[in-house]
């Protein structure tokens, strides 16, 4: 418990210093935002701090701060730092800039911003690459809540019927103005999602259960630690918690409510340190689980309603469990929101017009359904789309890296573009041989991807360095 305490500790320092030097480095000012030069009533809309940081949180946090730190902790006491780590220096300075970014730049979507700083062409791959992206997060966003629904409530209400359920509230949350559902429900899912990390972090002194110390080495505890290395797979299970390209995609959403640009730390930094705080609540959760009940278990909903129920007894696992349905809901429909901005982005589409959305919305739930159907008929369906998920997740935070890196060199910020650089180089190494190491990838063997990622990063490190001294003369 003392690495816990000490890791926790380290996320709520990081936000206070590594945060305000991030907003040193951006420099918010006093100009107005677009939520009030641009207002539209629908997407900007200017609303309360306190309420863009509960909805930045709940469109961040989704099921990743929580299953995929469960099944992170099965590295071993590595998920502790890298779920702190990953949080100060990557994820949060990620959220930020691009967050700041957008807000600067009129509210843009995420490939008009990397497009701005990477090139056109970048701009277009990011365009399709990106609403494929926020499609798979509403697909396999509906299944999960769909099951937990189902078992909460009569059995004539089964998951097929959650599922439709969920799907029309995705399709209300796209199509109407962001106040109207999204900034009068999250606030209560966001209550429900703290409710369940506080009562397990109160638990977890109350219990203080026996769990490993960093001291005593980080080795690989996976069962499977021969083809599961930490590195990469370990950086890709636990990505919400630590960093995340699908972040990027929401920052846009609520840089079009802010009223001032001073607002953007505790909004975009803190959310994802409060993410990160969920994360290691939930790693040190499991860690003890599978200290007790051994490392068997892969389904993370069994886990967490193992630990609620046993816990906080029934109605603290009921609520807790609310707070896990409500999480990836709320990823799912501003997934499908961010899609739709961006496809207006791109096509130069006002959204005023109810008109206007459906043209959009349509053909996007479509192509949803399909790929929920897909998952629910394939026995491996489901799997195989969240790992496409995880990957394509993880490389987007690259392309993001690399632009706001650049966008720093351009402002000539002195040696500040490094605390972008360093997490791009390193996210390339993890997703490039994490393609390479994965089933749904290359299928290469471990011991001979090593060297692939070490040539990822001097490839990468090179392209910067000579682009770096053209733009620089």
């Amino acid at each position: 418990m003392v690495s816990f305490t000490l890791c926790l500790l380290a996320l709520i320092a990081g936000y206070f210093i590594y945060g305000r030097f991030m907003e040193r480095i951006f420099g918010p000012d006093d100009r107005q935002t677009p939520a009030v030069t641009r207002a539209d009533g629908v997407d900007y809309i200017p609303l309360p701090t306190w309420k863009i940081f509960m909805i930045q949180f709940l469109n961040i946090a989704g099921l990743g701060p929580i299953f995929g730190a469960i099944m992170g902790a099965k590295f071993g006491t590595a998920s502790y730092l890298w779920i702190v780590l990953g949080s100060i220096f990557a994820g949060a300075v990620h959220d930020y800039l691009a967050g700041m970014l957008s807000l600067r730049h009129d509210g843009e979507s995420l490939p008009e911003i990397i497009g701005r700083y990477l090139g056109m062409t970048t701009k277009q791959v990011m365009r399709v690459f990106t609403v494929i992206l926020m499609i798979l997060v509403g697909a396999v966003f509906v299944a999960g809540p769909a099951g937990l629904l189902a078992k909460l409530t009569p059995e004539v209400l089964d998951t097929t019927f959650w599922i439709v359920v969920v799907f029309l509230y995705y399709i209300l949350a796209t199509m109407l103005p962001i106040d109207k559902i999204i900034g009068k429900i999250y606030p209560l899912f966001a209550v429900a999602l703290l409710f369940m990390a506080v009562s397990i972090l109160v638990m977890l002194y109350v219990h203080h259960p026996a769990l490993p110390e960093i001291w005593d080495g980080v080795q690989n505890t996976h069962p499977d630690a021969a083809t599961l290395p930490i590195f990469p797979i370990m950086f890709v299970s636990i990505a919400c918690g630590a960093i995340s390209g699908f972040h990027a995609t929401q920052s846009p959403l609520m840089a079009r409510c802010m009223t001032s640009e001073r607002h953007g730390r505790p909004v975009f930094y803190g959310a994802m340190i409060a993410e990160g705080v969920v994360a290691l609540i939930w790693a040190a959760a499991a860690t003890y689980f599978f200290h007790e009940n051994g490392m068997g278990e892969t389904n993370a909903a069994v886990i967490v309603d193992d630990i609620t129920k046993g816990w906080l007894g029934t109605v603290g696992g009921v609520l807790a469990v609310i707070g896990v349905i409500a999480a990836p809901i709320t990823s799912g429909d501003t997934a499908f929101r961010s899609a739709r901005l961006i496809v207006a982005d791109m096509l130069g589409m006002e959204q005023r017009s109810i008109r206007r959305r459906l043209y959009i919305c349509v053909p996007m739930f479509v192509l949803a359904v399909g790929l929920l159907l897909y998952s629910l008929r394939d026995a491996d369906g489901f799997d195989m789309i969240w790992r496409y998920f995880a990957w394509a997740n993880q490389a987007l935070s690259i392309f993001t890296l690399w632009a706001i890196t650049v966008y720093l060199v351009r402002e000539r910020r002195g040696g500040y573009f490094c605390v972008t650089l360093f997490p791009a180089l390193f996210m390339t190494a993890v997703c490039v041989t994490y393609i390479c190491v994965a089933p749904e990838g290359f299928g290469i063997p471990v011991n001979s991807t090593a060297f692939i990622g070490i040539l990822s990063v001097l490839a990468a490190a090179c392209w910067f360095v000579m682009w770096y001294r053209k733009v620089r003369r």
